[in-house]
């Protein structure tokens, strides 16, 4: 009913900065929030930023704060992860989530997208 692609990884040097894109299709009513989370190797996945459709609030991962900027164009279902001053720490699979109510659904749940690899090394 809903897919969710993302595009923009790569490969970049410290101190770089790269983009990242999701777009959200299918049957779709309402976009409630969204976000991204990373999983590096070895470690859990944990959030690095989310945004609120409605009131735009945003949140961000401690280690991402003031480096990375989470934004949204409803016209196109997107949300964008913009990321400056890369550092290998930020090294691992990104992931796209959207909370999406489908029409003639009740309530919203998340949609992920299969994740693009971001890789920050010399």
């Amino acid at each position: 009913q809903v897919q969710i692609v993302e595009s923009g990884g790569g490969l970049v040097q410290p101190g770089g900065s790269l983009r990242l894109s999701c777009a959200a299709s299918g049957s779709i009513s309402t976009i409630l929030s969204m976000g991204w989370h990373r999983q590096a190797p070895g470690k859990h996945s944990e959030l690095v930023a989310s945004i609120i459709n409605n009131s735009g609030a945003t949140n961000y991962g401690d280690s991402v704060k003031g480096r990375f900027t989470i934004s949204k164009d409803n016209a196109k279902n997107a949300v964008y992860l913009q990321m400056n001053s890369l550092k290998p720490d930020d090294t691992g699979v990104y992931y796209c989530w959207q909370n999406i109510r489908v029409q003639g659904g009740l309530d919203g749940r998340d949609y992920w997208g299969n994740g693009t690899l971001v890789t920050v090394a010399s």
